[in-house]
């Protein structure tokens, strides 16, 4: 944190009012359910984003980020989809969605500091939007981060930075998980109604971990394939006459299916029902203990994304291949897929050895190299200082 105030202070002349950080995320199951109104189990991961950040009393919003070396100055009033571009739409982009619900809010000095792997789906923008939403919401008093509800509105205030100034259109479960995770629980969300339970997730006491490879390969939602998916969904509900997917109960998919005109939206809607079944298949197991399910299910979670929704790549698929053949009890892609990341239920013991078999893997195959690394769950966004 030492780099994050100097820089504050040597950019704006003073020590910011005060210091706020979010998570990333990884979703244990429950993928592109979100904006089906569906079932996700998120946990917050360790890495986290910070914000650095002053109230001012004009509408100018002054955003510096460590990563990127840079400054970039907006008014409110001049956000707009796709303006200020790149990284600044989801600081700049949470300013306006809270001002555009009717909340008081003003400018702001901010320096953001990210370390969430960016690209590697696990949400470094919505711990980004995040962290910046929990800022405001202390510095012009808005009191949000106090209740269960508050925190909702401003992962929905998130979430239209992204959709709406960001330009990708991404359900709400990053934002929700950010906003609403506890340590050493995964996060039961169900997206349709906005509710949610917490699900003890000690791994430890297993002697698991979970292990999440970056693959590095090339991540980005906004370039059309991650909407072309929402866009069947929103079809095939349209055709089935049902308000989201959600709607569609295991025992009625077949019926379902064979009211949709072509196999492409009949494998985007299996992939849906399905794995919202998954996901309390896993509540249940965690809380049943057995492990050995949880992995297995992961495991019909890649293959459903990886065929049904046609959502993984080479180098996801190899990380579940390879982390199965070694000994790992399952493995699935997780995030909206197109490259970003895999995870993997592996004995403490074999850490080392899985991550290395990843790595050689990755290298015969002629790709990238990869980063493998445990995490354990963490706690959502907050004040971090000064107190």
């Amino acid at each position: 944190m030492p780099d994050l105030l100097e820089t504050f202070a040597s950019i704006f002349g003073s020590a910011p009012d005060g210091v706020w950080s979010a998570p990333g995320r990884v979703n244990l199951i429950g993928e592109h359910t979100d904006y089906n109104g569906g079932l996700a189990l998120p946990i917050a991961l360790p890495q986290r984003t910070l914000c650095a950040a002053s109230a001012r009393d004009d509408d100018l919003l002054r955003i510096h980020s460590l990563q990127e070396g840079s400054s970039v100055e907006v008014r409110i009033d001049d956000v707009a989809p796709g303006h200020p571009g790149d990284w600044t739409a989801y600081v700049a982009g949470v300013v306006w969605s809270l001002r555009e619900a009717g909340y008081a809010v003003r400018g702001l000095d901010v320096v953001i500091d990210g370390r969430v792997p960016l690209g590697a789906g696990l949400s470094s923008s919505a711990a980004l939007e995040c962290s910046v939403a929990a800022a405001v919401s202390e510095l012009f008093g808005l009191d949000l981060l106090e209740t269960r509800a508050g925190r909702s509105i401003l992962a929905e205030a998130c979430q239209r930075a992204e959709n709406d100034v960001a330009g990708a259109p991404t359900g709400g479960m990053d934002q929700a998980a950010a906003m609403h995770c506890r340590e050493a629980h995964a996060l039961r969300l169900d997206c349709r109604d906005g509710t949610h339970s917490h699900v003890p997730f000690d791994l430890s006491a297993h002697g698991l971990v979970l292990l999440v490879t970056d693959t590095r390969a090339s991540h980005a939602l906004a370039d059309g394939q991650y909407g072309a998916r929402r866009d069947a969904c929103e079809r095939a509900a349209e055709i089935l006459g049902v308000e989201t997917l959600r709607e569609i109960a295991p025992d009625a998919l077949e019926g379902a299916l064979g009211r949709l005109p072509d196999d492409e939206l009949r494998r985007r809607v299996r992939h849906v029902v399905t794995e919202i079944a998954r996901v309390d298949a896993v509540v249940d197991a965690l809380r049943e203990g057995d492990l050995a399910e949880v992995g297995r299910l992961f495991v019909t979670s890649h293959e459903s994304l990886r065929d049904d929704y046609e959502v993984s790549c080479t180098e996801l698929d190899l990380v579940v291949d390879t982390a199965v053949a070694e000994g790992a009890l399952g493995a699935r892609m997780t995030g909206g897929g197109f490259g970003g990341s895999a995870i993997a239920l592996v004995r403490t013991d074999d850490v080392d050895r899985l991550s290395s078999a990843i790595a050689t893997a990755f290298e015969n195959a002629n790709l990238g190299v990869p980063q493998s690394f445990s995490v354990t769950a963490s706690g959502s966004a907050d004040r971090v200082s000064p107190e």
